[in-house]
C-alpha cells in the first residue's frame, strides 16, 4: 500500500453520494511532503511522455501539479474558475459539472499560457465521472495543443471516468484507485 492509500485510510472521509473527503491533506490543508511524493511518482511515471505544459484545474489540482511539474522541470497552468481582468478578452473556455459543488463549472485559460503545440500532461487530484478532465482536454484541443498523458492522486473507479476519458488515446495514471466506498468503507483495487 502507498502513502497516499495509507492517509486516505487514515484521514479520507466518506461523505455518501459517492464523495470522498480529501480536504486536510489535499485540497484545503495540503500535505506538502505527500504532495512532493505524489509529484515524484508521477514525474516517474510520464518521464518519457515528452510534455512540455501541466495543465490542472483551480484550486483542488494544483499541489500535485506543482510537484510534478517541479520533479518534470515543466511550467504548470491551471484553469481558473473565474476570468480576473488580468485575462485577455479572448479566452479558451469550457464547462464541466462538478460533483461536489453539485452544478456546471467554467474552465479558463489565457491564450498567453497555453498555445498551440504544447504537448499537455493533464494532473488533477481526483478522477471520478471524467468530466472536468474531458473539459481540460478541450481547452487543451482549443488551443492546438496534444494531451500526452493524464494522471490523477484518486481515481474512484465505480464512477466510469476512465472509460469516459479511453477516447484521449492516453496514458492514463492514478496513485490510489478505489473500487468501492460501499457501507461506509473505503476499498483499493489490488
Amino acid at each position: 500500500m502507498n502513502a497516499l492509500q495509507e492517509r486516505i485510510l487514515r484521514d479520507g472521509k466518506i461523505l455518501g453520494g459517492g464523495i470522498l473527503k480529501v480536504d486536510s491533506f489535499v485540497n484545503h490543508q495540503v500535505d506538502p511532503m505527500l504532495m512532493d511524493a505524489c509529484g515524484r511518482d508521477f514525474a516517474k511515471r510520464f518521464a518519457n511522455v515528452g510534455a512540455t505544459k501541466i495543465l490542472t484545474a483551480e484550486i483542488s489540482g494544483i499541489a500535485p501539479a506543482l510537484t510534478t511539474a517541479i520533479h518534470l522541470g515543466l511550467p504548470v497552468v491551471y484553469a481558473r474558475k473565474t476570468k480576473p481582468v488580468t485575462m485577455p478578452d479572448q479566452v479558451y473556455l469550457t464547462l464541466a459539472p462538478s460533483h461536489t459543488k453539485g452544478r456546471m463549472v467554467e474552465l479558463i485559460v489565457s491564450p498567453e499560457y497555453l498555445a498551440n503545440g504544447e504537448k499537455v500532461l493533464i494532473i488533477d487530484d481526483f478522477l471520478a465521472s471524467g468530466q472536468t478532465i474531458l473539459g481540460l482536454a478541450r481547452l487543451a484541443e482549443a488551443s492546438g495543443s496534444r494531451i500526452v498523458g493524464i494522471g490523477t492522486l484518486i481515481e474512484k473507479i465505480f464512477e466510469g471516468g476512465r472509460n469516459a476519458l479511453s477516447t484521449l488515446g492516453v496514458p492514463i495514471e492514478s496513485i490510489a484507485c478505489i473500487k468501492s466506498l460501499d457501507d461506509g468503507k473505503i476499498t483499493f483495487v489490488d
